[in-house]
């Protein structure tokens, strides 16, 4: 398989696995979106992490398969590799990419996918579509310009030029650099300290700002209400109000 998932103590890892540099060609593409479902699907993953390899985390899409497509081909394969993204950035739960290498066109797409983005000190990003005539296929245009604004993402998409892990996190690319040796370890220390977590809040919590992003303020607000209010019937925010009461505040466990 091109793709896994594996799962540990709440934490799953969907890991890339195409040598040697992980490109995203269709049967990738489509095995993301099985796993990105099984991962939502599954209550014994309570956290994801997108990984590479120590080496590099995607560098994009398999040109040579997409070389020989025509229009007619790409008409019917563009939104089938959009809903696969989209699959991944719909997972219900928190996600974080770890970054190492490169993360280019569909592997900087992916990175996108995820609600934090720890990179390596060498990781080197950037959505090079233009350079072969095209442009980001696979959220690239609408992800990046909601991330880091519209001016800089025109920057990367017009010029397809990479930045580096310093510029990247200057620009709001990736939220935290650290040594390349430390990537997935810091990773999962993130999603393993989110799998303690309530898992219904932090749903809600990801839905609220994700889906209030797509809309007007006041939508947001009733779609954050909605869920505020939902979430009093829960069993994980009795048992946070009475730990906060008795023991005081960040002592709950909702395992």
């Amino acid at each position: 398989m091109t793709v896994n998932l594996e799962v540990a103590e709440g934490v799953g890892t969907i890991r890339l696995d195409r040598p040697p540099m992980n490109a995203l060609d269709i049967a990738t593409q489509d095995r993301l979106r099985e796993l990105a479902q099984e991962a939502t699907d599954r209550d014994d993953v309570r956290a994801v992490i997108l990984y590479g390899g120590e080496k590099v985390f995607a560098a994009g899409a398999d040109i040579k398969e997409m070389q020989v497509m025509d229009h007619a081909a790409m008409v019917k394969r563009s939104r089938a590799l959009q809903d696969a993204f989209t699959a991944v950035a719909r997972i219900p739960k928190p996600v974080v990419a770890a970054v190492t290498g490169y993360a280019l066109g569909g592997g900087c797409e992916l990175a996108l996918c995820a609600d934090y983005r720890i990179a390596a000190d060498n990781a080197k990003l950037g959505q090079p579509e233009i350079l072969l005539g095209l442009i980001p296929g696979a959220g690239g245009t609408q992800r990046l310009s909601r991330l880091i604004g519209p001016s800089k993402a025109k920057d990367l998409i017009f010029t397809g030029r990479m930045v580096k892990a310093d510029e990247a996190l200057a620009l709001g690319l990736v939220d935290r650099v650290v040594p390349a040796a430390e990537v997935y370890e810091q990773a999962h220390a993130w999603a393993a300290k989110l799998a303690q977590g309530p898992a219904l809040a932090l749903r809600a919590a990801k839905e609220s700002v994700d889906a209030g992003l797509e809309t007007d303020i006041d939508t947001g607000l009733a779609i954050e209400r909605n869920w505020f209010a939902g979430l009093f019937a829960t069993e994980d925010r009795e048992r946070g109000m009475r730990s906060f009461v008795e023991e005081g505040p960040g002592k709950a466990k909702f395992l």
